[in-house]
Order: structure tokens, then C-alpha cells, then sequence
């Protein structure tokens, strides 16, 4: 299916912009993240192909238009390795081990046997102490606000590391290791009875 240019979808590369904004105004804002999960599983899953990567992912699109307009991107073809199915599935299970953390310290929070933790971790190392809770009503239970912060951090931790491939190769050489993609890569494979 082609998509024509200047349609609803060619504006997509405004929604990470607006996400991350949200997300800075009020961290309960990061829930809506789980857009950029669940519609690329269930295309997948329904459709068998991998229409949301090809045609609505924000930020494929928004690495495209920082390129276009900053002329940052040195064009350069990425290694080949970030290619290869090992690097891909063994990005997509670091991937998973980390939004697998961000289930347990939630739960954590849930069940009462750890403190809420309030700050953003960048690249998975880096914890900045800052609290995105402007107008947090006292009523939502800490667990909505600890996953929060949880999946927040993982989504800007991914775009940075697509900011910097981009830079450094081509403009969606992100793409090539995204774990949404290599996950709905292997959804696809599997419903086609295809070899992984």
C-alpha cells in the first residue's frame, strides 16, 4: 500500500516531539508511549506485515526530517552488524530486559516494598534527578507514576541512541536495530511461515 506524501501520515514526525514534550509537562504523559508498542505488535499480528515501521513510526520519519532540515546525518553506510539477526535480537533482549525492570520496580512500588523513584535514567545508566510531576494529583497510586518514569527514561534513552546513529550513518540507521522492528520483523516471519 503506498502512502502519499502530505497526507495525515507524513506528519507523523511530530509525535515524538509532542511525547517527550507531554512527558516534560506532566511524566504521566509517558503512558501514552505504549502507542509506539502496541500498534506495531498488533499490525503485525493482524496484518502480517510491517506497515506501522514502513509508514507510521514517528520517530523513523523525525530522524529523517532532523537530517533534511540540520544536515546533520554524515550519510555514511552503517556497519554491517547492526544488521545481522544476532545484533537485532540481542538488541531486542536487552531491550526486553529493561522494560522487564521497569515491570519489577513498578510492582515493587505496587506491593509496598520499595520507595518511589522519581528521576529519569538516561542510556540506562545515568539517573537525573528531576521531577516531571507538575500538577500531579495526590490520588494516582505511585506505581502509575514509578512506570511512568520507568518507560519515560527507556524512550528517550532509545531516541539518543538514534539521534547518534543518525549522525553518525544514515538518517534511519536506528531502524536497522530497532527492537519494535526486529520484534515485529519476527511476527511477521513466524505468521508467514517463514524461517526466523
Amino acid at each position: 500500500m503506498s502512502v502519499k506524501k502530505n497526507n495525515f501520515f507524513s506528519y507523523l514526525w511530530l509525535w515524538p516531539i509532542i511525547y517527550f514534550a507531554l512527558g516534560f509537562f506532566n511524566i504521566l504523559f509517558a503512558w501514552l508511549g505504549m502507542f509506539d508498542v502496541m500498534l506495531p505488535i498488533l499490525f503485525a499480528l493482524i496484518g502480517g506485515n510491517k506497515f506501522f515501521c514502513n509508514h507510521m513510526c514517528g520517530r523513523g520519519m523525525l530522524f529523517t526530517v532532523i537530517t533534511k532540515k540540520f544536515k546533520i546525518s554524515s550519510g555514511k553506510p552503517a556497519p554491517k552488524f547492526f544488521s545481522s539477526k544476532y545484533f537485532r535480537y540481542g538488541f531486542l533482549i536487552f531491550f526486553m530486559a529493561m522494560f522487564t525492570s521497569i515491570l519489577i520496580q513498578t510492582y515493587f512500588v505496587y506491593s509496598g516494598t520499595a520507595n518511589l523513584k522519581e528521576f529519569i535514567k538516561i542510556l540506562w545508566a545515568f539517573n537525573i534527578p528531576f521531577s516531571l510531576n507538575l500538577s500531579m494529583p495526590s490520588q494516582i497510586p505511585a506505581w502509575i507514576i514509578q512506570f511512568s518514569y520507568g518507560f519515560y527514561s527507556l524512550m528517550l534513552s532509545s531516541t539518543i541512541i538514534g539521534l547518534i546513529v543518525m549522525a553518525l550513518y544514515r538518517p534511519r540507521t536506528w531502524c536497522t536495530f530497532c527492537p519494535m522492528g526486529s520484534m515485529t520483523q519476527a511476527i511477521c516471519k513466524i505468521k508467514n511461515h517463514q524461517p526466523l
